[in-house]
């Protein structure tokens, strides 16, 4: 057998702590770079594992961050107890926010990584160190964004920096939160993969518009009191759809329908992404 496949990519893992948020982003000339690159955990970490890449690394240095390891110890641990270790790169955000990178010394060049607070960005057979720079500059720069928009942010300054030598196939984004997931049952607050595409950075961000319009949350105070006139209006157009009868009901249907029912909490207000889109069907 060959020599696996190399993760040539950059990527950051970093986290928000205020939001009580962490996550990896990641690019790659490299198939479904996602199912490989990111791990994360609410509270514990973040990891992106790439070059010749070690998958063990996610789940195990989850584990050691769980059991309160730091992020310089735990790349340490990883890295002195595997033998390819030279031929790796890694990225290690934890449950405090300090970060760590590391890069074999056969990884190819350009290969190298930049840590500071809150991150870990990293990167392999890049055109310079430019990406990498960017990616740091990019998430220092915008600390009043989401996390999600800020790791989506990196990955477009890094490749305008110049990015994979390689070209570009697939990128990945990944943010966890505790119970902030779908229904507030899951931690996965984001988990986007684009597999193959020609142009992966724009397509993320296209997938990241859609995720957000369908479980996005509007502020509450944001929301349209629904008084007599709205609540017509809402009747109308729902049975124009073919939704009748009782309005919390028909309403909530035909939200469901459009995978919008986590935008939903009754007629007593109604998120105004939600009109709208009830308003663009009819």
């Amino acid at each position: 057998m060959g020599p696996e496949p190399v993760v040539a990519t950059y990527s950051i893992a970093a986290c928000d702590l205020g939001a009580g948020e962490w996550g990896v982003a990641t690019q790659s000339k490299f198939l479904a770079v996602g199912s490989v690159v990111p791990s994360a955990e609410p509270h514990v970490g973040a990891i992106a594992t790439q070059a010749y890449a070690n998958p063990r690394y996610g789940p195990e240095g989850l584990e050691l961050l769980r059991a309160g390891g730091s992020a310089e110890k735990v790349v340490a641990a990883l890295t002195e107890a595997d033998e390819g270790r030279e031929q790796r790169q890694l990225g290690v955000v934890d449950g405090q926010g300090r970060g760590a990178s590391f890069t074999g010394k056969e990884c190819d060049a350009w290969a190298g990584g930049r840590v500071g607070e809150g991150y870990a960005a990293q990167g392999n057979i890049l055109v310079s160190g430019d990406t990498v720079d960017a990616i740091a500059r990019t998430f220092e720069a915008n600390g009043g964004s989401p996390l999600a928009e800020r790791l989506i942010e990196c990955l477009a300054a890094g490749q305008a920096a110049g990015g994979d030598s390689r070209g570009q196939q697939s990128a990945a984004l990944l943010v966890v939160a505790r119970d902030s997931g779908y229904a507030g049952l899951s931690d996965v607050v984001v988990d986007l993969r684009v597999d193959d595409h020609q142009h992966p950075i724009p397509e993320l961000q296209r997938l990241y518009g859609l995720h957000q319009a369908i479980f996005g949350k509007t502020p509450r105070d944001q929301w349209l009191e629904v008084d007599e006139e709205l609540g017509a209006e809402l009747r109308e157009r729902l049975a124009r759809l073919g939704f009748e009868g009782d309005l919390d009901k028909a309403f909530l249907h035909w939200a469901g329908r459009e995978n919008l029912e986590e935008r939903v909490d009754g007629v007593e207000s109604v998120d105004p992404v939600v009109l709208e889109e009830l308003r663009r069907q009819t």
